[in-house]
């Protein structure tokens, strides 16, 4: 009998160990997959800034962080069999918010007074939509854990990693299998219809965790750990959470705010705790600090020069191999310094504090508290402090080298501070990045202002008082958009759209009694482009400015263009959602019969001109691609146009066929839509021979 009841409970105990893997595994894909898809429904809501990964990001870490405190108090204040109910009653009631997702009722509507800022509108929207569901899916892997580890499971840790394992599966899918594949609304009903399965099958496991027996070490009163063992707990979590949305940030900033760029890091951070807790000796400390040196010295090399553009093919491994190293170390310190079972929720509840406080960090306090981007610099910097605490125990020669990289760390924070103030007029932030004017030191005819957002040059001016009105970068006379304004279209007064504002350099080919109308989403633009620079005061043409994205005021307008000009597009991070059929058919629309729309495609890392070829002629438009070269000399930068249009005039004019070229071939596009986008197929893994001024 009694060999019986062993079997039976030995069954029991396997049944539970199976269903609690499963529970744990669907449940972090749930998560990660969820994540890039909420962004990704809401990023053309708020003109495809890169900043709406990382004020998500902030709120998946406050969430997380609300998972974990609920499970803590669940299993400290509850009976197993309360614990059970309490359980499967907030996963009965997540149902309630299914499908998943916001209704277009959250949708921001132009010309409408803004309630909320971006960050906190973002926010709230995340809570009430998601929060519900995120918090009881966050909540599964602590709470199993324990639930389990009170039938005598003796390494609950070990599926943390599987936790963070199916994190990463979800996270690498996405962009590779789900994007591509289905389109938005689809992926939310998918999505829904896991999120019912999980609810049963932890709600099943619940079930059978009601009961009052226990075997864990735990249920003795546990012995109080240090505060500094916490503190050390807090301040790695939170220096892996802020390297994660400071690395992120540069990335997607840099580059393209979209899916693809946004998972990568996240990926590393999940693959550093699959290998930091459940690869067992992975982290050797000895081994892993002097790569954490070497990572540390790239990184800060790679952030020294802020207006340096590396091509994708180096900076990306640099700042993903970098980020991997860094958490590592953070992650294998969190596993070396552990604390026994009856410590786990513990344990997981400072983790998630931790990294809710650097996300917190880097998304909010950040860009209210510093002037120019330096949190990933002062990033570095922390992580060297705890490498230094960490060799407290070891001999000198580690401990001496590690001073001196704390003090290398500080040393490139001040440089990087100082470089951006140095030549700067004006230094400002907000929720649509940072925004740098900067003044050539020798006056002159040569003097030049300029204003960078990001590392990405958005025009620039001469001072000299007969050269101000001279259109300079991108806009030169021999440019596409140059030669349109200045041969193709009709007499004055002509009608001119421009989304983009930038410094206001195409106010410069107005001529008396034309219109040009400007459409900018961030509000710190358009203060710059009035008060540091001329082209749109001393334009002859009727300037207006209309401020919010671009194609929700648009779609108010009623009055046809002869040129509407999409100049979103001139940096490297771009608003995907302002190349799509049905924005195309926007424009098409406010367009007069032989009036011409054109691209800016100029972009280091993505080959957009296809993409624009292909729409027109779906939409039975042709597409001419117009290239100038450079002229350092003028302050002229070689720029790529596209030109959609049916007009001979502007098709058969001379200088368009002499400064044509042909649009990059890239088969099997799938035509861009509001609900579907893959900047996978168009990505420009090199840069080739093609020169890089921005």
């Amino acid at each position: 009998m009694r060999s019986e009841k062993v079997l039976e409970e030995h069954d029991m105990l396997t049944v539970r160990r199976v269903l609690a893997a499963t529970a744990i595994f669907t449940s972090a894909f749930l998560l990660f997959t969820v994540e890039p898809l909420f962004a990704k429904r809401i990023l053309p809501w708020f003109g495809g800034s890169a900043a709406v990964w990382s004020t998500c990001l902030v709120f998946y870490q406050t969430a997380l962080l609300l998972g974990y405190l609920y499970a803590r108090v669940l299993t400290r204040y509850a009976k197993p069999l309360t614990q059970a109910v309490v359980h499967i009653t907030l996963l009965l009631l997540s149902l309630i918010l299914l499908p998943i997702g916001p209704s277009d009722w959250w949708q921001p509507v132009a010309g409408a007074p803004p309630i909320w800022q971006p960050t906190w509108k973002i926010l709230i929207m995340l809570s009430a939509t998601l929060g519900l569901p995120f918090v009881a899916l966050s909540a599964t892997s602590p709470l199993v854990q324990y639930w389990l580890a009170r039938t005598g499971e003796p390494a609950p840790y070990r599926l943390f990693a599987l936790s963070n394992f199916a994190s990463l599966a979800a996270l690498l899918g996405y962009p590779i299998l789900i994007e591509p594949s289905l389109d938005i609304l689809s992926q939310r009903v998918w999505w829904s219809v896991g999120f019912g399965g999980f609810v049963a099958l932890c709600g099943g496991f619940a079930f059978l965790s009601r009961s009052e027996t226990s075997r864990m070490v735990s249920d003795a009163k546990p012995e109080p750990l240090p505060i500094f063992r916490r503190f050390y707990w807090f301040s790695l979590s939170a220096c892996g959470s802020m390297l994660l949305l400071s690395v992120t940030n540069h990335i997607t900033q840099n580059v393209a705010a979209v899916p693809l760029l946004w998972v990568l890091p996240l990926a590393i951070y999940l693959l550093s705790f699959v290998f930091g807790f459940g690869a067992g000796s992975f982290y050797q400390r000895g081994v892993w600090l002097r790569l954490l040196a070497l990572a540390l010295g790239l990184l800060a090399y790679s952030v020294y020069n802020i207006d340096a553009i590396d091509a994708m093919e180096y900076s990306l491994p640099i700042f993903l191999g970098g980020l991997f190293v860094c958490l590592m170390f953070c992650q294998g310190e969190l596993y070396l310094n552990r604390p026994e079972i009856s410590g786990l929720t513990d344990f997981y509840l400072v983790i998630a504090a931790g990294g809710a406080a650097g996300a917190i960090f880097v998304g909010l306090v950040a860009p209210s508290v510093f002037d120019g981007v330096y949190e990933l610099p002062f990033t570095l910097f922390a992580i060297a402090v705890l490498a230094l605490v960490s060799t407290l125990s070891s001999g000198w020669p580690l401990r001496i080298l590690w001073v001196g990289v704390v003090g290398c760390m500080a040393a490139v924070f001040v440089a990087n501070v100082k470089a951006y103030h140095e030549n700067s007029l004006l230094l400002v932030r907000n929720f649509y990045g940072s925004l740098r004017v900067v003044q050539s030191p020798h006056a002159g005819p040569e003097q030049t202002r300029t204003l960078f957002h990001g590392t990405i040059q958005h025009g620039a001016e001469f001072l000299w008082a007969d050269r101000q009105r001279r259109p300079l970068t991108y806009y030169g006379r021999d440019s596409g958009i140059g030669i349109v304004l200045r041969e193709c279209l009709p007499d004055t007064p002509r009608r001119v759209g421009v989304v983009g504002l930038g410094t206001g350099t195409l106010a410069a080919f107005g001529l008396p009694g034309d219109t040009f109308v400007f459409y900018e989403l961030n509000p710190q633009v358009i203060t710059i482009a009035n008060a540091l620079f001329y082209f749109i005061r001393q334009s002859p043409a009727h300037v207006e400015i209309v401020e919010g994205d671009a194609r929700l005021s648009l779609q108010r307008e009623h009055e046809p263009f002869d040129l509407l000009v999409l100049d979103a597009f001139s940096g490297d991070a771009i608003p995907v959602h302002l190349l799509t059929r049905e924005s195309l058919a926007l424009y098409l629309r406010l367009l007069k019969p032989n009036g011409v729309i054109a691209f800016h495609v100029s972009n280091h890392y993505l080959a957009l001109a296809p993409i624009v070829q292909q729409l027109a002629n779906q939409a039975g438009y042709q597409a001419v691609q117009v290239t100038n070269h450079d002229d350092p000399d003028n302050s002229v930068f070689a720029a790529d146009w596209v030109l959609v249009t049916n007009n001979p005039a502007v098709l058969d004019n001379a200088a368009i066929r002499l400064h044509s070229s042909p649009i990059e071939k890239r088969d099997g596009l799938r035509p861009w839509t509001d609900s579907f986008n893959n900047l996978i197929e168009i990505v420009r893994w090199s840069n080739g021979s093609k020169p890089l001024n921005w």
